[in-house]
């Protein structure tokens, strides 16, 4: 995986502004802050984060792939205030489960999610090196 910074431009704090990496995908479907039983344990957005980095690591497992083959992860939000506020908590989990921030990423505020207690949901495109 080669991370892409063009020259003259700034690092990015918390993730990469490309990536490129050749090898076999794996994409993960938006995870959301409930368990492997469809359950919240909690309303914090922090805690939800968590739980949905765990499900990523999870489905990214079966796939035969690690955190670390993470190339690009797009994080749907409900309330834009409440992310900012929790980057401390977000930080704290992202480092502990996924490692580096060295993926693409987008996040963006969104109206709603389809079940009414998520806060966040976060989908991941992985690249097992050849």
């Amino acid at each position: 995986m080669q991370v892409l910074l063009p020259p003259g431009w700034p690092r990015p704090k918390g993730y990469a502004n490309g990536v490129a990496a050749r090898g076999r995908m794996v994409f993960v479907a938006g995870m959301i802050g409930w368990d492997a039983q469809g359950e919240f344990h909690s309303d914090d957005l922090g805690d939800q984060v968590r739980q949905a980095l765990l499900n990523v690591a999870e489905v990214l497992k079966e796939g035969g792939a690690r955190p670390e083959h993470i190339v690009r992860m797009t994080w749907y939000v409900t309330d834009k205030r409440e992310y900012v506020a929790a980057y401390p908590a977000i930080g704290k989990h992202f480092r502990e489960i996924i490692g580096s921030f060295n993926a693409a990423m987008t996040a963006v505020q969104v109206a709603a999610l389809v079940e009414d207690r998520a806060k966040v949901e976060i989908e991941v495109t992985a690249v097992i090196p050849d």
